[in-house]
């Protein structure tokens, strides 16, 4: 645990799904919040960043809208976590203190991964700010679904019509340094990260998510 990780008293537990672009993580989101709802008879919270909260929702739109050069690497991560001090304290941590299960569409290794590695900051710098405004919480159990190069920016693209969010916008060396720091983050966290095939079918990947949370399920 990080020095100044914050400590909850909880019951349930706290599942984020990560990748790069048009790896199917919303999707694989809703039917994994399904099963588990089925699963505990008792509601689980769907969530997202950058928003899920009215704050995080109003930074999301100055995150994804516009040009691809509209902020500056620092200013990017400032506001990511800005928007995910919110989401913490007005969504996670009071949902996970009543032991309600969360599954979020992306969080922090997004931030490593994005404004960090393939950003040009620093993975401190990164997590510096996570410690400041979320306490240095980090989900239970993070799923990175994974797909060949070049195969998830073109799903997105061709789901977005070639109109997407920055983000997507950006070069296809941005988007292989991404990938390759989530491998990282992964291999140097065995214990928290599950690395996923997110290719084929959507049930095919789902139930390669729910065998892989076997061990937190009751």
């Amino acid at each position: 645990m990080a020095p100044g990780a914050i400590v909850i008293q909880k019951t349930g537990y706290f599942i984020s799904l990560e990748g790069g672009e048009g790896v199917g993580k919303s999707t694989q989101l809703r039917l994994l919040a399904a099963a588990i709802e089925e699963k505990l008879q008792k509601p689980v919270i769907e969530t997202r960043e950058p928003g899920g909260c009215p704050g995080g929702n109003a930074i999301r739109h100055l995150l994804l809208e516009g040009d691809v050069h509209r902020w500056t690497n620092a200013t990017e991560a400032l506001l990511f976590a800005a928007a995910r001090a919110e989401h913490v304290a007005r969504v996670i941590k009071p949902a996970l203190e009543t032991g309600t299960w969360v599954v979020c569409d992306r969080f922090i290794d997004s931030s490593l991964a994005y404004q960090g590695d393939a950003g040009g900051l620093s993975q401190k710098d990164i997590r510096c700010l996570h410690q400041i405004g979320s306490q240095s919480l980090f989900p239970d159990r993070t799923f990175l679904l994974t797909l060949p190069r070049g195969e998830g920016i073109k799903r997105a693209q061709e789901r977005d019509k070639n109109k997407g969010n920055r983000f997507e916008q950006r070069t296809a060396d941005y988007h292989q340094k991404v990938n390759e720091t989530f491998l990282q983050l992964a291999a140097n966290e065995p214990e928290r990260f599950r690395v996923i095939d997110a290719s084929g079918k959507p049930e095919e990947v789902h139930q390669r998510l729910l065998s892989a949370l076997d061990d937190l399920l009751p």
